[in-house]
């Protein structure tokens, strides 16, 4: 299972949002290039990047950082947020990234999706509520079902799928492990776990879950690594299951810069 350090950007910083909710933001950090490379030199495979701004209102705000963060670094990176269309897409590849994630526009014009995953790596986002998948940016119910859909792309050519759950995203309580299993169950896509990873010990529970003769291909960590539960370094043994349970203590990160610590801030309130 791969191991995917999540870089969540407003207004070209690292933040993290608590259950979607753009009121309680979370700064940690005004160099996401800095933090993407310490990612990489901890070991990370990969660099997961959400333009949270785009993801609201379909602007690509942080587009140049993204950019930067592809050129900073020899890992592939993906990223997502208010793609839908393919010209996004394409500028998006052109600058740099390895792999989309799309989100509402696989909701609305799937056709779409099938066509720019027949040119480009593509990975298809849902984010639910319990089955009830979200779009634009978490802020909206579709009443789509999250494993119809699962099934729905199933010949569509996706790389994967990225299935968060949102009333665990930020919250370091644990991972939905029953959901994930259905997803797994119903479809043959690879799938990345996001949401809810506060331990070693949830990773290791990823790592190790099966279903249908099936294991996830990844799993998605932000909040934690930033507030110091462990480091990257032993995210990636976790995912890669070469972690003894007595390692599983939480640890002050390596991987998260120094800028990103000093900076940290909550924001109560309603988004900019």
């Amino acid at each position: 299972m791969d191991f995917y350090p999540a870089i969540d950007l407003r207004n070209g910083k690292c933040v993290r949002l608590y259950q979607g909710d753009y009121g309680q933001e979370t700064v940690y950090g005004d160099d996401p290039v800095a933090q993407a490379r310490a990612f990489e030199s901890a070991g990370a495979p990969w660099i997961h990047v959400v333009d949270l701004d785009a993801a609201r209102t379909g602007e690509p705000v942080n587009r140049a950082v993204i950019a930067d963060i592809a050129a900073g670094v020899a890992v592939p990176v993906q990223t997502g947020g208010g793609i839908r269309s393919m010209a996004a897409a394409e500028a998006l590849f052109e600058a740099g990234v390895a792999r989309v994630v799309v989100g509402t526009a696989a909701l609305e014009d799937p056709a779409f999706v099938r066509e720019l995953a027949a040119i480009h790596p593509v990975t298809v986002g849902l984010d639910a509520r319990g089955r009830d998948v979200a779009v634009r940016g978490w802020l909206e119910g579709s009443g789509a079902d999250l494993l119809d859909l699962a099934k729905a792309f199933e010949d569509a050519g996706v790389a994967a799928l990225v299935v968060t759950e949102i009333s665990r995203d930020g919250t370091l309580e644990g991972p939905d492990l029953i959901g994930l299993s259905q997803v797994l169950a119903a479809t043959s896509i690879p799938v990345i776990a996001s949401g809810g990873v506060g331990t070693l010990s949830h990773l290791t529970a990823l790592s190790q879950l099966q279903s249908a003769g099936r294991a996830l291909s990844g799993a998605i960590v932000g909040r934690a690594l930033y507030e110091g539960q462990f480091t990257a370094e032993d995210a990636v043994a976790a995912c890669e299951g070469l972690l003894a349970e007595s390692d599983a203590a939480p640890a002050a990160t390596a991987a998260v810069t120094e800028s990103a610590a000093a900076s940290s801030t909550t924001s109560e309130g309603d988004p900019c």
